[in-house]
């Protein structure tokens, strides 16, 4: 039986008007959906407010602890973790489509070091992760919310940087990656505002080797988007 908090995605969830940096299409499970997260359950967190993430508990060892917010269908998130098998991952996702499909590659291959909570990141960061906590964040093409009617639906704000860096242990990185310049720029002097960080790159940073390509990269690179990469460091 499939866990009915699968389909709750948010805290204030028909409750309150609040800007979201989402759009939620699909909220229903189809019986493929449904076998893949029902033999794919060992992979799935969920939300438990007041719940602090604990990353010895969830893998079973000390390992770095690494959080991806919007993985889409998951593709580069598995590439990574199989990469970098001494790290541990998790997944935050909203859209059921990505997180079914990881959740069911995850399955096939068996890795140990990667977790999938479909769940609002700024809930989750709020409410289960304890402060200075967390190695790093990788946010990799966030929807730029293109009109400027929408800017405020970004997902990169000083607010949410704010959040993110307070979670973050000393040292720890957010890797932020987008192929929309005026949206990598605003990103960008955000964290030049930021005093509790440093950028080791002085600016945008080159290609970090171990991020593979996405199909939504090539698509970008294709109609000659300028893909930017954002490293930071919490000092």
């Amino acid at each position: 039986m499939i866990d009915p908090r699968i389909f709750k995605v948010e805290i204030r969830e028909g409750k309150e008007r609040t800007i979201k940096s989402y759009v939620l299409r699909n909220n229903v499970l189809d019986e493929k959906g449904e076998k893949a997260l029902t033999e794919g359950s060992k992979y799935l967190v969920y939300f438990e407010d007041g719940k602090t993430l604990d990353s010895p508990s969830l893998f079973s060892n000390s390992n770095p602890f690494v959080i991806e917010i919007g993985f889409g269908m998951g593709n580069a998130t598995l590439e990574i973790a199989k990469e970098k098998s001494d790290v541990n991952y998790l997944g935050l996702e909203v859209y059921l489509d990505g997180v079914v499909k990881l959740v069911k590659r995850l399955n096939e291959e068996g890795l140990k070091n990667l977790k999938v909570m479909r769940f609002n990141a700024v809930d989750v960061l709020e409410h289960m992760v304890a402060d200075e906590s967390v190695d790093g964040f990788h946010i990799f093409f966030p929807d730029p919310w293109m009109k400027k009617k929408h800017h405020k639906r970004r997902l990169m704000n000083p607010s949410f940087i704010s959040l993110l860096i307070s979670k973050l242990k000393k040292g720890g990185y957010i890797y932020f990656v987008t192929d929309w310049v005026e949206y990598a720029d605003e990103v960008l002097s955000y964290f030049e505002s930021e005093k509790r960080i440093v950028n080791p790159s002085g600016g945008f940073s080159p290609h970090i080797s171990w991020r593979p390509e996405t199909k939504f990269e090539a698509k970008g690179r294709a109609k000659e988007h300028e893909v930017r990469e954002i490293w930071v460091e919490k000092k």
